[in-house]
């Protein structure tokens, strides 16, 4: 006899199959949004007449900061007025965005539509979320979410050959016409299909003293702290080598049309950590998974920067491929694992304290990626050096969290208005 699957107040109206695949579409906007831009980012640097390859980068990085500021307003924003509304608006600002974007004649336009795009994108991922606790619980949710994952992986694998596509056959600009058809087609399913999942009598209103209390209680935590300045060292470094992925293996490499399969390559190991992490971490503990990867992404960059000395900064490209591969394995594995473990002490401000520790972490991030990006000439030593700097910090800083969360186990957030 099958377990009987547990929901709490409100129930699915939709088959499973079909709510995952409504849900990962509406998740996966974000990495569509990111990765099919890649192969096009050379194209638009030379229309717009960008100053160099790092202020075209600018366009992967950038989307980071309105993606912060977007989860600090959304996050409040579904839980006081609904999921529907906060799709609808979310929707809505990031076809406002992609219009600015396709109609952009220099990059300061193009930036500030980026900016908007991300401020926009982040309604549905948030609402998206909220929507899978609203409808599961326990087993039940963890089966959902393990769906949409598989789903998730996908996209950052194949958004780029999406756009190479799209740039084979049109111009950059039809990439934001695919956004808006993907968008509108996102939008028309839900709203034809998905109830409102958050009934107006158990909607929480906003209020600034708790988001003041909440921010000043994660600020002062070092064991929240410590996990989520790991989190923001970890993609910041990441994160410069995603924007100079298209410069790294088109001109470093002089790959061509082969960029695409060889991001999905090594898109493709972050998500079997994915499924790795989603097997091991219950028999092995988060906090011990964070530690063998943070030591595994230590070692990797330790490689990486002695194969860059042993070959003038430009190793093979099999070889940089198949380190890499190995290494972002390891990120992989701590993407998902940090983020839990600075929620743990939150208590019953989770989800007030995702938005701020998702919104904190980007904003770290940005900065990071920025600052490795800007040295990158003709080699990869910025990166490598990038990633063994960067690890380091975040390797330090778990140990000061860990530190924090032995000597104060009890400390959790219990308060509320």
């Amino acid at each position: 006899m099958t377990n009987p699957v547990t929901y709490t107040k409100t129930s699915p109206t939709l088959s499973l199959y079909e709510f995952v695949a409504l849900m990962a579409m509406m998740t996966s906007l974000v990495a569509l949004s990111i990765d099919s831009m890649l192969p096009a980012l050379t194209q638009i640097g030379a229309a717009l007449n960008a100053a160099d390859d790092h202020e075209a980068h600018l366009i992967v990085s950038i989307f980071f900061v309105g993606m912060a500021f977007g989860q600090l307003f959304f996050g409040p924003f579904s839980d006081a007025r609904g999921r529907r509304l906060t799709i609808l608006l979310g929707l809505c600002i990031f076809a406002a965005g992609t219009v600015v974007c396709m109609l952009a004649k220099n990059m300061e336009t193009m930036l500030l539509g980026r900016v908007i795009q991300a401020f926009g994108v982040s309604g549905p991922r948030i609402a998206a979320m909220a929507i899978i606790r609203d409808l599961y619980v326990g087993d039940a949710m963890a089966r959902v979410m393990s769906f949409i994952m598989m789903v998730f992986i996908l996209v950052p694998m194949l958004a780029p050959v999406v756009g190479q596509t799209v740039l084979y056959f049109f111009s950059w600009q039809h990439i934001f016409s695919l956004f808006l058809v993907v968008a509108l087609l996102a939008g028309i399913w839900f709203f034809s299909r998905q109830p409102e999942t958050l009934p107006r009598a158990r909607r929480a209103s906003f209020s600034w003293a708790q988001f003041f209390r909440s921010t000043r209680f994660i600020f002062t935590h070092m064991s929240v702290m410590g996990y989520t300045i790991a989190m923001g060292c970890i993609f910041g470094a990441f994160l410069a080598y995603l924007s100079a992925s298209q410069t790294i293996f088109q001109e470093f490499y002089q790959t061509g049309g082969m960029f695409p399969y060889i991001f999905a390559t090594l898109a493709f190991s972050i998500g079997l950590a994915s499924l790795f992490n989603g097997t091991m971490v219950v028999k092995m503990g988060m906090s011990r998974l964070i530690h063998i990867a943070l030591y595994g992404v230590i070692v990797f960059a330790l490689v990486f920067n002695g194969i860059l000395l042993a070959f003038d900064g430009l190793p093979p490209l099999v070889l940089t491929i198949m380190v890499m591969f190995c290494g972002f394995f390891f990120v992989g594995i701590l993407f998902g694992n940090l983020n839990a473990m600075a929620m743990q002490p939150l208590g019953d401000i989770a989800g007030l304290g995702a938005a701020i520790i998702g919104s904190l972490s980007s904003m770290i991030a940005v900065p990071v990626a920025l600052f490795v990006d800007s040295f990158l000439t003709d080699n990869l030593y910025p990166i490598g050096l990038g990633f063994l700097s960067f690890f380091t910090m975040a390797f330090i800083v778990v140990r000061v969290g860990d530190r924090e969360r032995r000597q104060h186990p009890e400390k959790i957030h219990v308060e509320k208005d």
